[in-house]
């Protein structure tokens, strides 16, 4: 595995550049894998990554920018001194792997969790260093949990209380709360709670469960995120992996493996348990062709078609009103998982409130169909808002997976109308339940309903009607990429101005081919070449700024 490295003014359009990590040392001599940048004072950005030694061990290394006055960071030197840090006792050599971003605390000290598991607990190993080369590890872990396996990719970063804007990595004080993320189990779960500085050690409001209760950054396929703090629009982002389920010959068919999220905005929810997540704002500049539909009521089994789009590369929003509340099912949440509700009540099945939705990458006779939808129930106390993606219909290949995700988005739909906004962008559907509460991320493979014959409908398959209060509905431009570094394709990046006023790139890492590229693996690495997509989706985000501008620069992690 490598350090490919591309770069972007705006997270959506992309120009490729050299690699920056390849595997060339003792200490990373069978592969560079996952890590984090880190801006030191004085703006000197850094990165610590995972190398797989001679001995297959996970070791961590540094990397310095070989030119810190160079706007795109573009060649890398590994530390002479490499490794910083190898497996304690008690951990194995393939158990101890990508460093997050470090912060530093107001003393001046430098620290950055490692994924780990030992003793039955996976954990987040916490390191700490007053001159980021000599690291030393705590005598506890800031976190560890029994209830979970080996943590990949860890996150560990503060939210604030108060507000919709993210806050620098380093930030301790009482207006924020501080969440971990770990990556296990083919999911991203993270806990909200408190950071206690003076014992080093994470509180959370409650500890990871094992069951469908946990949460998720996404209830799809979202693995391996990344987030960042975006200092010059004061706002923290979220990125993952969206891998694929199907078989290795399907890729090569394909052509790729898997790709990355649309950018995310994320903060903490106003009732302080939960995140919410929402695509950054770059993502509307390609928005095209808007068609709106206002007051339109869905009496049992309507289905009405969105026309007017482009289907197969668009971007949804829809609300919904719900009056007869006090006629909805009753379901005690206690007992099940919305996962498997949603796939034995699926879009076919009717309900009192639900199914209704969008019916997305869908032939005109429905036969193939990606159906995104909601149910409402009530339990004991509260109503409860279900939300599904099933693509059981999505494709009339066989050999295809097929998954049906949910989740519960918390909602009171007495109080506020229940929306979703969908990015479908060809094979892979984005979904955003209850002003991003929920999110579900999905790869489908339609036989039919490609391109121009692909369909977007609304629908009611619930004995109920509902009302379609508002859905707006646009169609998504190409984003582009270009392959190679030339900085005469490029005006806006200039070497000759001073360091102040240079475009501040960033360092982040990231793995797998996208969707959207034809990947062709040489000696040197991988070529990448534009197929389709309103998106240029990167792979895998690691990156942290103290005082980002216009430009970004990405590390992409490949084989």
């Amino acid at each position: 595995m490598v350090w490919a490295h591309s770069a972007s003014y705006d997270l959506i359009n992309w120009f490729g550049l050299d690699h920056a990590l390849v595997p060339s040392e003792p200490f990373d001599a069978i592969s560079c894998w996952s890590g984090s940048a880190t801006i030191l004072p004085g703006d000197k950005p850094v990165i610590l990554y995972t190398g797989i030694d001679a001995n297959y061990n996970q070791v961590q290394n540094l990397a310095n920018p070989k030119n810190e006055s160079d706007p795109l960071l573009v060649e890398w030197v590994k530390y002479s001194r490499n490794p910083l840090m190898t497996p304690p006792d008690g951990v194995k050599g393939d158990n101890f792997r990508d460093p997050t971003t470090a912060w530093q605390g107001p003393d001046g000290t430098w620290k950055v969790v490692i994924g780990s598991y030992s003793n039955n607990q996976g954990m987040a190993i916490l390191y700490q260093s007053q001159d980021f080369v000599h690291w030393t590890m705590h005598r506890d872990p800031l976190y560890s949990s029994s209830k979970t396996e080996m943590w990949e990719c860890p996150d560990f970063f503060p939210v604030s209380i108060n507000s919709t804007n993210g806050v620098d990595t380093s930030v301790e004080n009482p207006s924020v709360r501080h969440v971990m993320k770990a990556s296990f189990n083919s999911h991203d779960y993270y806990i909200v709670g408190t950071y206690v500085t003076e014992q080093e050690r994470f509180l959370p409001d409650a500890d990871f469960t094992g069951t469908s209760s946990d949460l998720r950054f996404d209830y799809g396929k979202f693995y391996a995120s990344k987030s960042f703090f975006d200092g010059k629009k004061n706002r923290r982002i979220l990125c993952a992996w969206v891998n694929e389920s199907d078989s290795m010959e399907d890729d090569l068919k394909k052509g790729w493996s898997g790709l990355q999220s649309i950018p995310r905005k994320i903060w903490l929810d106003r009732n302080g348990k939960q995140l919410v997540q929402w695509p950054v704002e770059e993502l509307n500049s390609l928005r095209d062709n808007e068609v709106y539909v206002y007051g339109k009521q869905l009496e049992s089994g309507s289905v009405f078609e969105v026309s007017g789009i482009t289907a197969s590369q668009a971007d949804i929003e829809i609300m919904f009103e719900l009056p007869k509340l006090e006629e909805v099912e009753f379901i005690d949440t206690s007992l099940v998982d919305p996962q498997l509700i949603c796939d034995k009540q699926d879009a076919s099945v009717t309900g009192k409130f639900g199914p209704f939705g969008l019916l997305a990458l869908a032939t005109k006779d429905l036969t193939e169909q990606t159906a995104i939808f909601f149910r409402v129930f009530r339990d004991h106390k509260d109503y409860k808002v279900l939300m599904c993606s099933d693509q059981k219909r999505s494709s009339l290949r066989n050999e295809l997976d097929k998954t049906t995700y949910g989740a519960f988005i918390d909602i009171d739909p007495q109080r506020e109308m229940v929306s979703l906004r969908t990015l479908i962008d060809h094979s892979i559907i984005e979904s955003f339940g209850g002003k991003g509460r929920s999110v579900i991320t999905t790869r489908v493979y339609p036989k039919l309903a490609i391109n121009d014959e692909a369909h977007l409908f609304a629908f009611n398959n619930g004995s109920l009607s509902v009302r379609v209060s508002r859905l707006n509905a646009w169609s998504m431009n190409k984003a582009q990429i270009t392959a190679g570094g030339n900085p005469k394709l490029y005006p806006r990046i200039s070497r000759g101005r001073s360091k102040e006023h240079d475009p501040l790139f960033r360092s982040v890492d990231t793995r797998f081919c996208s969707d959207h590229f034809y990947n062709k693996t040489g000696p040197l690495g991988v070529y990448w070449v534009l197929k389709l997509g309103f998106l240029i989706r990167f792979v895998y985000l690691d990156f942290e700024s103290n005082s980002l501008w216009l430009d970004l620069l990405l590390l992409l992690y490949t084989f």
